[in-house]
């Protein structure tokens, strides 16, 4: 086996972020070579004209500022599906109208309960700029497509509409729905109500309105098609849970990926979905054996700016 020599990172030769991941991949070190790795597949990927993509992430990401890495993706239409929590449309829709604000991991969580804050890690978010312009809007929007005949609808054409509804607002072109309405990027959501948006769906189904239905098949035959269609697949992964299930399992019917890049900050050892590296996904065929893939242990508020930052350098 031929051993690669480790080799310093030169800032002086640095002019680009393809030229940071690229030394990087060189640096043999710990998980700054696996981002540099993961860059090198991400960019291969991208380049596969055969290759169909799918990105996936938890919700909690659009609550910080790489709502904007994710927007930007969708926007170059560098992906082709969406698979995430219904979180994505709480703050991608929350956003639009409102702020969320800095805060600190080590706040005393009963003293925002008492003021109407809600702290997502390091991230504020009070009361009126989540629950109550998501009553409002999503209410509005919901009943707006009622009324122009929609009963029997999809999860990613329902996200659509709603990004279709953005379209009068200031900030639209900040928002990954909008974006993914304009190119017609297909949201889904294997879990639909685990949200405020989706709380509203429930709440406007249960007032009087039990022909409206959310038919969540529609969503797996365009899954379907995407995988049967598709010569190869590949993947960007953030965050584990039913996102990335969904992603890996659909591909295990065409015989696994092609690409995969995974982010996660969880630990192997507890047996989790989340914590599972890509190499596990190869036992069970959601992964090809000759497959390009690597994990990448780490923050994607971190790993992400570098990794789509070098991306977007060479497509």
């Amino acid at each position: 086996m031929k051993r690669e020599i480790v080799k310093d990172i030169d800032l002086n030769k640095i002019k680009t972020m393809k030229d940071l991941t690229d030394q990087m991949a060189l640096s043999g070190g710990y998980v700054a070579k696996k981002v540099g790795d993961g860059s090198q597949i991400l960019q291969k990927m991208t380049r596969d004209k055969d290759c169909k993509r799918i990105l996936s992430f938890p919700a909690s990401l659009v609550a910080t500022g790489t709502r904007g890495i994710i927007k930007e993706l969708v926007k170059r239409k560098i992906f082709d599906m969406i698979i995430t929590t219904p979180g994505t449309l709480d703050h991608d829709i929350a956003r639009i109208y409102r702020n969320y604000h800095h805060g600190s991991f080590e706040m005393d969580d009963r003293q925002l309960h008492k003021e109407g804050v809600n702290r997502e890690g390091n991230v504020l978010i009070p009361n009126e700029s989540y629950s109550e312009i998501l009553e409002e809007k999503v209410r509005k929007v919901i009943g707006d497509l009622y009324n122009k005949g929609v009963r029997d609808v999809s999860p990613h054409e329902l996200v659509w509409g709603f990004g279709k509804a953005l379209e009068g607002e200031k900030n639209k072109e900040d928002s990954i729905i909008y974006w993914c309405y304009k190119n017609n990027i297909p949201v889904i959501l294997p879990g639909p109500l685990d949200s405020s948006w989706g709380w509203q769906l429930y709440y406007f189904w249960q007032d009087e309105h039990k022909d409206f239905n959310l038919n969540l098949m529609k969503d797996e035959d365009v899954i379907s098609d995407l995988i049967y269609s598709a010569d190869k697949t590949g993947a960007l992964m953030i965050g584990g849970g039913i996102s990335k299930h969904h992603t890996i399992w659909w591909n295990q019917f065409r015989g696994g990926l092609d690409y995969a890049v995974y982010i996660t900050t969880a630990p192997e050892w507890d047996g989790s979905l989340s914590g599972a590296r890509i190499r596990e996904a190869i036992s069970w065929g959601k992964v090809r054996e000759d497959a390009d893939f690597i994990t990448i242990e780490g923050d994607a508020t971190v790993i992400l700016p570098i990794m789509i930052s070098s991306l977007l350098e060479v497509i």
